[in-house]
């Protein structure tokens, strides 16, 4: 990874960032805020944190161009945070989303065009209770809206917004890139769970925003090894991002200073603690050796008349930074003489020449002629990551897989057309079991070693054009065989220019679909779609959406709280070509493409799937808040409910609790000082609300309900 360069903005680069032509792994520290506010002079900090290897910091505000200049002058860069009110009801009291638009644009109008921005946050850990209070879906449109609106000022800068797990359903879909805010105090824990956000994460570089342990509490000790096997999972793993949390025990929150942690990298006085060394030395030696270069992949290209896109394939081919492997480039027949043109500009690959005979005949043949221990596949319109190879090795390196395949990103469309097709269903996915094992892996990014390809026979050459790996894969599995997933070993795909040509694509899908469920009965329903076992990822960001079915937990407290439909969402469109001839045309082929699939496949009607809808809640009969100067929350008033014999509600209840028919939910409202208001909505009988409360002792009031 490079270091950061001056003079160029941060951008996104597939599942990782670049600078300019090189790539840079974001390592990050949060950096205030502060009693008394920021430092007179932030030089001597800033020194000792570049010194350390950070190359970005994390702020909680916007930062000013005093600030800024300091980070520049010692080559930092700053991912900003917008503050605001977003610890209470804003959809109730738009006045304060209001304000937050206002102090975004305000603040990137002073500051948006200072070369030492990285990115900003738009938003922190809006608290799990009020997104459930509000509805998931809007307070995700606020986010994307605030986004938006950023992004008109200053369209150079990358957006996101700095989510937690309670919440991991609340991706922005317009975000450049997703970041979790974690703790988590074993390793293997973190491990699982970075695993499972690179799916929440979609195609998008994945970014750990905090990440820290508490040395009064633990220790100082645990806490430098917790930071020391958390900077080696996220580097095995393939984050994009990691922010240690904090520089320093000096915080401020919520109107006071906080002296009952201490997070720090240094001390209140600035004193070095053992964590400190620990970052910088990782930063300096730590990053892990890759698994041995052996034993030789042959990477296998077929093409039929690809002359016109073959040639950036095989550039991207040639600049693979692992150097243990051959290049097959098997030509099924071309007539546009596409086999003399590799010939000439690529000498270095080894092309085979063979009658026309169909994608996966000519995958074997690639295959019978390549020496590799593990023949990786892909497509003649995909262009590999530089380190493609190397992250498959090491999804192979513990030998629980027989195969490995990775995400296949479309590029930034083009035109209105090629954003249409990145957004419309249809393109090639990835089918996961679980976070790390596949039930099917598309063939433009597959990998499997040469055992088990022979084990199985091969591709079937009954398959021509397409549907070749899903019954590679069903048959891999059949045979006991298990796929692997590496999240960061991806290649670019792209789409189809035109329309037309997607269409007339998804006819041809449904044919290989015909012959699929000739071959495979038992793998189709009765309306001919395949019944998958895991959950189909779309490539777009793991987020809420209107029937969305979210499980919250028991009174809507679980730590984790993930979207359970199994069809996850595709790509959302993209926003430079968002117009309404666009978003007619997606809708358009969003109703085309699956019953032309489907006519091609069976020749009968579609029949739409069932959906999984979201439950369905009756309109509440009363809405109030109990204010409490001594800041008791939500939780202390449920107590209360639940010891006068009320029920928890679960799973993906609208509720909390319940008792003869009548329900309540609740949402306490954060702010500056302990005061705090909880919210509270009923379903039924208020009165019965009243008694269980006690009312008399909490301070209530009627609020309106909402439209």
């Amino acid at each position: 990874m490079a270091n950061t360069a001056h003079g160029t903005r941060w951008q996104t680069d597939g599942k990782f960032f670049r600078v300019g032509a090189q790539r840079v792994l974001m390592r990050a520290v949060t950096y205030g805020p502060f009693p008394g506010g920021w430092p007179a002079g932030m030089d001597e900090d800033f020194s000792r944190i570049a010194a350390v290897g950070f190359n970005v910091l994390r702020l909680y505000e916007l930062p000013d161009r005093r600030l800024l200049d300091a980070a520049w002058r010692h080559g930092l860069r700053v991912l900003g945070g917008l503050q605001w009110r977003h610890g209470a009801d804003f959809i109730r009291q738009p006045e304060l989303y209001a304000a937050a638009g206002r102090a975004l644009e305000q603040g990137l109008l002073e500051t948006g065009d200072h070369p030492a921005w990285m990115a900003v946050s738009v938003g922190n850990e809006v608290p799990a209770d009020l997104v459930r209070w509000m509805g998931p879906l809007r307070v995700r449109r606020a986010l994307e809206g605030l986004i938006a609106r950023g992004r008109q000022v200053a369209p150079a800068l990358m957006f996101a917004y700095a989510n937690y797990p309670s919440t991991e359903y609340l991706e922005p879909e317009n975000a450049d890139f997703t970041a979790f805010n974690i703790y988590l105090e074993e390793e293997p824990t973190l491990r699982r769970y970075i695993k499972r956000l690179h799916h929440i994460a979609g195609d998008r570089p994945l970014v750990i925003s905090e990440f820290g342990m508490d040395s009064r509490r633990n220790g100082l000790q645990n806490q430098a090894a917790a930071l020391g096997w958390a900077l080696r999972a996220a580097s095995d793993l393939d984050v994009a991002g990691m922010t240690v949390y904090a520089w320093s025990d000096r915080w401020w929150n919520a109107g006071a200073e906080v002296l009952d942690w201490d997070f720090g990298l240094v001390d209140r006085a600035g004193g070095a603690k053992p964590a400190l060394d620990v970052v910088r030395k990782w930063f300096d030696f730590g990053r892990v050796a890759g698994p041995p270069r052996d034993p030789l992949y042959s990477v296998i290209v077929c093409t039929r008349n690809g002359r016109a896109r073959i040639g950036k394939c095989l550039a991207a081919l040639v600049k693979l930074a692992d150097h243990r492997h051959e290049l097959v480039v098997v030509d099924d027949g071309s007539r546009d003489g596409t086999a003399d043109w590799v010939a000439t500009n690529f000498p270095q690959v080894r092309l085979l020449r063979v009658a026309p005979g169909g994608l996966s005949a000519a995958r074997n043949a690639g295959a019978a002629a390549a020496g590799g221990e593990v023949l990786a596949f892909t497509d003649d319109d995909c262009e590999p990551d530089c380190e493609w190879l190397g992250r498959l090795r090491r999804a192979f390196a513990d030998g629980r897989f027989a195969a490995v395949g990775g995400p296949n990103l479309a590029p930034p469309p083009r035109t209105w057309r090629e954003a249409v097709v990145c957004a419309a269903p249809g393109a090639p996915s990835h089918v996961m079991l679980d976070d790390e094992e596949a039930e099917h892996l598309p063939g433009c990014n597959l990998a499997v070693t040469r055992a088990a390809f022979e084990a199985i026979g091969g591709f079937d050459p009954v398959f021509h054009t397409a549907g070749d790996d899903v019954d590679f894969c069903w048959r891999l599995r059949d045979a006991g065989l298990r796929l692997g997933f590496a999240a960061a070993a991806f290649v670019w795909h792209w789409r189809r220019p035109s329309l037309g040509a997607f269409l007339r694509q998804q006819i041809g899908y449904g044919r290989a679909e015909h012959l699929l469920l000739e071959k495979h009965p038992q793998r189709f329903s009765k309306h001919g779609g395949a019944c998958w076992e895991g959950f189909v990822y779309g490539g777009g960001p793991v987020r809420a959406m209107a029937q969305s079915l979210i499980y919250h937990g028991p009174m809507g407290v679980a730590g984790y709280q993930p979207i359970l439909n199994r069809m996850l969402p595709l790509r959302g469109l993209d926003e430079r070509f968002n117009s309404a001839t666009s978003r007619l045309a997606l809708r358009a082929v969003n109703y085309l493409q699956p019953r032309l699939r489907a006519w091609a496949r069976n020749h009968t009607l579609w029949h739409a799937p069932a959906r999984t809808l979201a439950p369905v809640t009756p309109k509440a009969t009363a809405e109030f808040e109990i204010v409490s100067a001594e800041g008791r929350e939500r939780t202390d008033f449920l107590r209360l409910l639940l010891d006068d014999g009320w029920l928890a509600g679960g799973g993906s209840d609208g509720w909390d609790v319940e008792k003869h028919s009548t329900r309540v939910l609740m949402a306490t409202e954060r702010g500056e000082g302990s005061a705090t208001r909880t919210l509270v909505r009923v379903w039924g009988d208020r009165a019965l609300v009243d008694g269980s409360l006690g009312r008399p002792e909490h301070p209530c009031r009627d609020a309106p309900l909402p439209l």
